[in-house]
């Protein structure tokens, strides 16, 4: 059996042939399905999200173009259109690779979580679809097992690696709990709502979205249970934020030093955290010399996202020895599961052997011949039967002038025994 790793990623292909090969839910469950009656496929595995496509395959024989050929034709592409994209990984190296991307060490952003739980997701899709046997149900589950133990022995997630968790990271770092703050959101594209999914988690009292178009600070709003306002309403409502992050596609500033001072005069100059991590900037650096605001940049959340994946990428280093170990566990488990079929089968044929001597023998006990001959003809027969083949093997050996192969034939034999 060969475990083979095919795929596509955010590193080998554009954006618009990985939305071609990515899956849907409906067609994820009639791949498993055509998959498992694949007459070379033994386990199926699918993974598919937005930055990679993958498929993790138990198969009788090392195939790998039969895999590229049915993912082709499943998305009704040339195999050329694939073939200078995808890269193919076998056994050892396909176990490693599994594990590296558990861990997050493959993903667009280093040690990023979220891929470990769509790998668990899509354990359990090909579980449901009869995808999974021993061998990977061994190989996902010493995975998940290596991801929990590389996120608790190394600092691969600790650190914000992106300006959005940086923002509410330096929150946290200066108020402690936020449940008790109220956040201001000003914009409503990709930036704010990656910061409004990470805020989210950890419950503000309150969160507003104020936008130039109230429709898409409403969608956004609806996701975290947050309040809308327009713009123009900021300088009647901004004194109610203890926490102000911008991101607007805005030419100009729409926080001046004056609003802000305005702000803290109806606050009676209760502290503000500003942070803006819009290009060009949406608040005026002017805002920053006032006593009781305290105004972070893009370049300062920058510089923190640098340091911390300097720090991610040394704890990737001690992941990658932990994953390198684990996965020469799996092949020693692999080697002993082959042992275990090998002895099985040795251990039939000799059952086989010992059945046929021993049914003769009763045959001629019971037509009345002689017992003690009975015995003799079954012990020969079977000494005979038993030890044609390990004979055969050491004068083969001898022949050919293999010492080590004579040797190793005696110790499998137990004749070194004293």
């Amino acid at each position: 059996m060969t475990i083979i790793a095919l795929g596509i990623n955010h590193k080998t292909a554009s954006v618009e042939l990985r939305e071609k090969v990515a899956f849907s839910p409906e067609q994820l469950s009639t791949a498993l399905q055509e998959l498992k009656h694949h007459p070379v496929i033994k386990e199926s595995v699918i993974v598919s999200t937005c930055n990679r496509t993958e498929m993790y395959c138990n198969v009788e024989e090392a195939n790998s173009q039969a895999l590229l050929s049915w993912l082709a034709s499943f998305h009704g592409l040339n195999e050329s259109a694939l073939n200078d994209n995808v890269y193919i990984h076998q056994n050892h190296d396909a176990v490693n690779h599994l594990m590296r991307v558990a861990c997050g060490l493959d993903s667009l952003v280093l040690g990023e979580p979220q891929i470990l739980g769509q790998i668990k997701q899509a354990y359990n899709s090909a579980k449901q679809h009869g995808g999974i046997r021993l061998h990977f149900e061994r190989l996902f589950q010493k995975t998940f097992s290596v991801a929990k133990q590389v996120r608790t022995e190394t600092d691969i997630g600790a650190s914000a690696v992106s300006v959005a968790y940086a923002a509410v990271n330096l929150a946290r770092h200066i108020y402690g709990q936020l449940d008790k703050t109220n956040v201001l959101l000003i914009g409503a594209g990709e930036t704010i709502e990656l910061v409004a999914k990470h805020l989210a988690q950890h419950s503000p009292k309150r969160i507003t979205v104020a936008n130039r178009t109230i429709e898409r600070a409403e969608g956004l709003a609806a996701e975290i249970g947050g309040d809308v306002i327009a713009l123009a309403q900021l300088p009647d409502t901004l004194h109610q934020a203890d926490i102000v992050i911008s991101s607007t596609a805005s030419t100009l500033p729409i926080i001046g030093k004056g609003m802000v001072e305005q702000a803290l005069k109806r606050r009676k100059h209760k502290p503000m955290l500003f942070v803006d991590i819009a290009v060009p900037r949406d608040i005026e650096a002017q805002v920053g010399e006032l006593d009781d605001a305290y105004l972070y940049s893009v370049d300062d959340l920058q510089a923190i996202v640098s340091e911390n994946m300097a720090n991610r990428e040394q704890a990737a280093k001690q992941a990658e020895e932990i994953i390198d170990q684990r996965t020469i566990e799996f092949a020693q488990w692999q080697r002993s599961m082959q042992s275990v079929d090998v002895i099985r089968e040795y251990r039939s044929a000799s059952e086989h052997v010992k059945n046929e001597l021993v049914e003769k023998a009763l045959n001629q006990l019971s037509s009345g011949k002689d017992a003690e001959s009975i015995i003799i003809e079954l012990a020969n027969k079977l000494t005979n039967r038993l030890t044609h083949a390990p004979t055969r093997a050491i004068q083969e050996a001898a022949k050919q002038g293999d010492i080590a192969m004579v040797a190793q034939l005696k110790h499998s034999l137990g004749l070194e025994q004293e």
